[in-house]
């Protein structure tokens, strides 16, 4: 994919004129506009969005593969679940990150295309909902969503130093979070504790910085990481103290009741995506995560095992069969909420073709934990689709290199992101 436009190299503000022993500063240029500045000037214009949801437990590759490559291609069996909308997305094989080679434990480095997961000194890097969330977080009233409707408040999003932000479990308080206007009290009790706690990180600031000139240079790159830390949260801060006054939007859809059965987890996930699309919809956020780990015995009819055994079929047709029934249940609710976001006006678009949709998993093959091609889709976005971009099975290409896709769509001035390469060759803009 080429980028529509090519934007000049930032220039920073204090760049001067030198020669001869003189220095002259040069007026206010273009090319000293911050590029983060750019990119949300970009982003105001014609809102964009993105969606990534992981599936942890895995993707029949079987089932979900196309045999060929291209646009003449023949739906699979999952992918005929999601027929009507087969012009509005891509699948892609022959992807994975380089280096992620932990079993379940690639779902941690899902959106971050981190090394080895399962090393004993793994550490994380930023996912792909943050770095979005920096650049154009600030737009809305909540930076990004991170959701875990099915997975213990587990999550695949992670900050820029590496650690991992606790999911939203419960659909209620998602919807309050989002759509229930607190009484004049509550809101200046909020407002007090935001300025309370930003008041709080300027001491520990403080105190930090002073610590930071006594130590030796590894405990100075720790309170580095610290400080971004902190300053990440006091602009958090800021932000949520800027929204608490703002009326939230009013939707009609009532406050959902948690479902607190395990059983029932595919019908909270139709729950929670619900709530996704409504904040969509109302431009509340324009980054969501949403991890899922179906566990236990669902309550679906053919369905007697516990999920986990089920992924460990071991290619006996009874378990393939009911795991079969457990995916497909999942296909549908996908199909419902990207149904729901192709039917959905913004000034005449579909938000659909504003939201692009990253679904996937983080193994090739759960039966067997393999590390090589993982099963990937794309929707919307505004992104040509009603393909298939079948890559090489054993030399794969970086999911990353979608990432970047994703992230230049959505006006981000970034060329590379983890082990990315470049851009996804073959995926192109509408």
């Amino acid at each position: 994919m080429h980028r529509s436009t090519v934007r000049p190299p930032v220039m920073n503000r204090r760049t001067f004129l030198r020669g001869a022993g003189v220095s002259m500063a040069l007026p206010l240029l273009d090319a000293m506009t911050p590029a983060r500045l750019l990119a949300a000037e970009e982003a105001a214009r014609v809102p964009r969005r993105m969606v990534a949801i992981q599936t942890a437990q895995g993707i029949m590759p079987h089932l979900f593969f196309p045999e060929k490559g291209g646009r003449e291609y023949e739906l699979s069996p999952y992918l005929k679940l999601i027929e009507p909308l087969r012009n509005d997305f891509t699948v892609f094989s022959g992807m994975s990150h380089p280096g992620v080679d932990g079993g379940h434990s690639n779902e941690r480095s899902f959106l971050t295309g981190a090394p080895h997961p399962a090393g004993g000194a793994f550490r994380n890097t930023i996912s792909l909902d943050q770095a979005i969330a920096e650049h154009i977080g600030h737009l809305t009233r909540i930076p990004s969503l991170v959701l875990a409707p099915g997975s213990g408040g587990g999550s695949m999003s992670y900050t820029a130093s590496g650690v991992q932000i606790p999911g939203e479990q419960s659909t209620s308080a998602l919807y309050r979070r989002l759509f229930v206007q607190g009484s004049p009290a509550e809101i200046e009790a909020r407002v007090q504790d935001l300025r309370s706690g930003r008041s709080l990180l300027d001491t520990v600031g403080e105190r930090a910085g002073r610590l930071q000139k006594t130590v030796g240079n590894a405990d100075r790159h720790r309170l580095d990481q610290y400080f971004t830390s902190i300053r990440e949260l006091e602009v958090q801060m800021a932000q949520a103290q800027a929204w608490e006054r703002k009326p939230k939007p009013v939707v009609t859809m009532p406050e959902p009741k948690d479902i607190t059965d395990q059983a029932y987890v595919i019908d909270r996930l139709r729950s929670t995506l619900d709530i996704v699309k409504l904040a969509l919809e109302t431009d509340s956020t324009r980054v969501v995560s949403l991890f899922f780990q179906p566990l236990g015995t669902l309550r679906i009819e053919g369905v007697s095992h516990e999920t986990h055994s089920l992924t460990h079929h071991g290619n006996r047709a009874e378990m393939v069969d009911e795991l079969r029934r457990i995916e497909e249940a999942q296909w549908q609710v996908i199909r419902g909420f990207l149904g729901g976001l192709q039917e959905t006006r913004e000034s005449g678009d579909r938000l659909l073709d504003r939201t692009a949709v990253v679904y996937g998993t983080c193994m090739g093959n759960a039966n067997g934990h393999t590390n090589k091609n993982w099963p990937m889709l794309l929707a919307g976005g505004g992104f040509r689709h009603g393909q298939h971009l079948a890559f090489d099975k054993v030399q794969n290409m970086p999911i990353a290199n979608l990432y970047v896709s994703v992230l230049q769509r959505l006006g981000l001035p970034v060329d590379r992101f983890a082990s990315s390469t470049g851009t996804l060759r073959g995926l192109e803009m509408a």
